[in-house]
């Protein structure tokens, strides 16, 4: 059942697009095996040497966790809301059984790259695997599609938190749960975004945008969710995303200014889950 249905690109903003397309993020050996976050490392050892093991290890964890809030069951159907290349759809088919995975990204390239990274899954798994085009603010999909709406470290890039949880509510079914991780500011200070800015360079740029968790966790509220919960699990990326960061910058150098900003408590990383009531 793989979805090739190809919709006008909807709207996304220049720096979105010019990093996940031309800019190929994703191609970067930061994000090794094919991922694009920056991983949750509790398992692994920071003290001693790293290797892309190591790392992709630490990715699929990342999604184990997010998994594990948003408590996928086996034989149930999830959403993951920028799904990049599709390795978080390919490692939640091989170790949690759902019924359907659909990966649903705004960006038409990073779904052709999607499509050719899981090409051998789309054959052998047709009715439990698409990939589809469209923004988390619009998403074209069924009323109550889904069991579980995951989405991770790419909700720092959505324009509109508001319009991303109502859609969420949207397609979830009763009972169904939503997960999100991401980077958001630890508080609503004015000057968050300045200082952010200052510090690293995707927030200067725009592709990274400087909001309080709370932004989220209230839109999902607004939304008719319940039982929203924030949980910080910033101990376990930043000083493990750092170590790895140091293989290609030195200290001082920007992109070392994550671990910075988050020691500084300018911002944090988050797992953001929510029920659909029954």
């Amino acid at each position: 059942m793989t979805d090739d249905t190809q919709r006008a690109c909807p709207d996304m903003r220049p720096v979105v697009r010019e990093t996940y397309g031309p800019g190929d993020l994703g191609g970067h050996p930061i994000f090794a095996g094919g991922f694009i976050n920056f991983g949750y490392w509790q398992a692994v050892d920071l003290d001693l040497p790293l290797h892309e093991e190591q790392r992709i290890r630490s990715q699929e964890d990342l999604y184990r966790q997010v998994l594990a809030a948003a408590g996928l069951l086996p034989g149930q159907r999830v959403l993951e809301v920028g799904c990049g290349l599709g390795m978080g759809c390919a490692l939640t088919l091989r170790e949690y059984a759902p019924a359907m995975v659909t990966g649903m990204d705004i960006h038409p390239e990073q779904l052709r790259r999607a499509r050719e990274a899981q090409a051998d899954l789309l054959r052998q798994e047709p009715q439990r695997l698409r990939f589809v085009q469209g923004a988390a603010e619009e998403m074209p999909l069924a009323v109550g599609e889904f069991d579980a709406v995951i989405s991770v470290e790419a909700a720092q890039h959505f324009p509109d938190l508001t319009a991303f949880a109502a859609q969420a509510a949207r397609v979830l079914r009763p009972g169904g749960r939503v997960a999100v991780a991401s980077f958001f500011t630890v508080d609503d200070a004015p000057q968050r975004p300045e200082e952010l800015a200052k510090l690293l360079d995707t927030f200067a740029n725009g592709l990274d945008i400087a909001r309080p968790v709370a932004a989220l966790s209230q839109a999902f509220t607004g939304a008719g969710l319940g039982e929203v919960r924030v949980e910080s699990i910033g101990a376990h990326v930043w000083p493990g995303w750092d170590r790895w960061l140091s293989r290609w910058w030195a200290p001082g150098t920007w992109p070392r200014n994550f671990l910075r900003a988050y020691q500084g408590g300018l911002f944090d990383y988050y797992v953001v889950t929510a029920v659909r009531g029954r």
